[in-house]
C-alpha cells in the first residue's frame, strides 16, 4: 500500500509496510500512481501526452523512471506488502501481564469548573475524593510486582487537580525512590496540573523529581477564559501564566508540554499557538476537544476544513521559525523517519488496559484515565490486581488489525488503530473508530511526515 499527497510544495510518496518516504518530481509522482495498475507501454503513453509540452519528459527518461520504482520494490521500499497482519495478535501475548506505566488520579476534585472537561471537573461522575498515601503506595507496589522485568517504569500524577493533594504527591515520590534501586527500577514522574496552586515548593519539587510536566493552557486569553473558569466564573488566564513561565523558565530546558484544547470556539487554534509562542513556551500540544455530540465545544463538519488549513499553517510556520533559528515542537508532529516505534508498538497502541492502567482515589484499576467511572471497564483494584479478565482480554485484543475499517488506511501503523476511549464513547466498541479523529489524525501525519523529510533534506543540504 502507498499514500501519495502534495504537500509544501513537495510531492510525497509514503510506502505504508516499510515506512519508507519518497520525495519525487511531478512525473515520478505520476507514474507510482499508475504502476501497480498499467502496464509498463500504457504507462510510459499516458505521461508521454500528459506532458507533451515538457521536452525533458522523453521515453527514455520515463523508461529510466519505471526501472527505479522496479528498483525500490525489490528493495522493499515501494509497493510492499503486509507482513505484519499475521503477528497482530502474538505480540501482546509477549508482554502480557506487564504493566509498565500507573496514571495515578491522587485527586478526583478540581479548583477549575472547565465546561469541556471530559471528567466532570475531575469527579469522574462520581464522587470527589483525594487518594491517600496508603492507596498510592500500594498501587506503586502492585506497579513494581507486576512489571516483571521492566527498569524504567512511568507514573503520572492526575486529576482533577492533582496539586490539590500536593502533600501525598511528595510522599509517594520519595517512597518509590526509597524502594527502586531494591527492585532494580527507575520511576519516571510525569506532573498534570492546571497551574493555579503552583508555588516555588512545587516548582523545586516538579523540576527535581519531575520527568516532565503538563501545563493547561489553551492559547488567547479569551479563548482560555472562555472554559477554564473557577467556580465563581472568572477566568485563571492571568493567575498562571506568570506561574507557568516561571516553572518553565526554572526546569532549565527539562520536559515540559503546554496543552491546550482547541473547540467549535477556536478552530483557528494556530492564533493560539502564536500566542503561546509569544509567551515564550516552545514545547506545545493542541488536542481537538472530544465531547458528547451535540455539545457546544464540538467540533462541527463546517469547522473542519478551517482546522486542516490550521495544521498545513502550523507546519509552514515551523519550518519559517526552524530556518530563523528559533524551532518549537508541536507533539502531535513528532516523528522519527529514520527509526521511529517498533512494530510491537505500531500495532498494539497504547497499552491500556494490559501495560497502562489508571488508578482512582479508592485504589480502582481501570484501563486509562477515559475510562474511570465506566464500571464495565473497572479491571480490579491494587490489593487484588486484575479480577475483570473479561475486560481486560478486549484490550488484549485491540490492536490495529481488529479495527475493520482500518484496513485500507494508510496511517494505521501511525496511530495503531486510535484511541479505545474514542472509540468506546463513540461507538460503543474499543475496536471502533472515531471518524472526526481519524481525519485529523491523518491531516496531522501528512504534515508531520512532510515536516520531518524537509528537515532531513535540509541537513543533507
Amino acid at each position: 500500500m502507498i499514500h501519495q499527497y502534495k504537500l509544501g510544495g513537495r510531492c510525497i510518496v509514503l510506502d505504508v509496510y516499510s515506512g519508507s518516504v519518497h520525495l519525487v518530481d511531478e512525473v515520478a509522482y505520476d507514474v507510482i500512481a499508475l504502476y501497480e495498475s498499467h502496464s509498463r507501454e500504457a504507462i510510459i503513453t499516458a505521461m508521454l501526452e500528459k506532458y507533451a509540452g515538457n521536452p525533458e519528459v522523453t521515453r527514455e527518461e520515463l523508461s529510466e523512471c519505471l526501472d527505479q520504482i522496479e528498483e525500490l520494490k525489490q528493495l522493499g521500499k515501494l509497493f510492499t506488502p503486509d507482513t505484519f497482519a499475521p503477528m497482530a495478535g502474538k505480540l501482546k501475548e509477549k508482554s502480557a501481564g506487564v504493566v509498565k506505566a500507573l496514571c495515578l488520579h491522587v485527586a478526583h476534585t478540581c479548583n477549575l469548573n472547565c465546561s469541556y472537561c471530559f471528567a466532570s471537573q475531575g469527579k469522574y461522575h462520581g464522587d470527589r475524593a483525594v487518594m491517600s498515601f496508603e492507596v498510592g503506595k500500594q498501587a506503586l507496589d502492585f506497579l513494581i510486582a507486576n512489571s516483571g522485568s521492566r527498569h524504567n517504569l512511568e507514573v503520572d500524577f492526575f486529576g482533577g487537580e492533582p496539586l490539590m493533594n500536593f502533600d501525598v504527591v511528595k510522599q509517594l515520590v520519595a517512597y518509590a525512590r526509597s524502594v527502586e534501586k531494591q527492585h532494580n527500577k527507575h520511576f519516571r514522574f510525569t506532573l498534570t496540573t492546571n497551574g493555579m496552586l503552583i508555588d516555588d515548593d512545587v516548582i523545586d519539587f516538579a523540576n527535581r523529581e519531575c520527568a516532565n510536566v503538563v501545563l493547561s493552557l489553551d492559547g488567547r486569553k479569551e479563548i482560555h477564559d472562555r472554559f477554564r473558569v473557577d467556580y465563581a466564573g472568572k477566568g485563571s488566564w492571568e493567575q498562571i501564566v506568570p506561574k507557568f513561565q516561571k516553572m518553565v523558565q526554572a526546569r532549565g530546558g527539562k520536559e515540559y508540554y503546554m496543552r491546550g484544547t482547541f473547540t467549535h470556539a477556536n478552530p483557528d487554534f494556530l492564533n493560539d499557538i502564536k500566542t503561546m509562542l509569544d509567551l515564550g513556551f516552545n514545547e506545545l500540544s493542541m488536542e481537538p476537544v472530544v465531547c458528547a455530540p451535540g455539545d457546544p465545544s464540538e467540533l462541527t463538519e463546517a469547522d473542519m476544513p478551517i482546522v486542516m488549513k490550521q495544521y498545513e499553517e502550523l507546519a509552514d510556520l515551523m519550518i519559517e521559525r526552524r530556518k530563523a533559528g528559533k524551532p518549537f515542537t508541536f507533539y502531535h508532529y513528532m516523528i522519527d523517519l529514520t527509526g521511529g516505534p517498533c512494530i510491537y508498538k505500531r500495532v498494539s497502541g497504547c497499552g491500556s488496559g494490559t501495560e497502562y492502567m489508571a488508578v482512582t482515589p479508592w485504589g480502582d484499576l481501570y484501563p486509562c484515565h477515559q475510562f474511570v467511572g465506566e464500571e464495565k471497564f473497572k479491571l480490579g483494584d491494587v490489593w487484588q490486581g486484575v479480577t475483570n479478565h473479561a475486560a481486560q482480554s478486549e484490550f488484549a485484543a485491540c490492536n490495529v488489525y481488529a479495527h475493520p475499517e482500518c484496513a485500507d488506511c494508510w496511517a494505521k501503523l501511525y496511530c495503531s488503530g486510535g484511541c479505545a476511549a474514542n472509540a468506546y464513547h463513540a461507538t460503543g466498541s474499543v475496536t471502533g473508530v472515531y471518524e472526526p479523529g481519524c481525519r485529523l489524525f491523518r491531516k496531522r501525519m501528512e504534515c508531520a511526515i512532510m515536516l520531518e523529510a524537509e528537515r532531513l533534506m535540509g541537513d543533507d543540504e
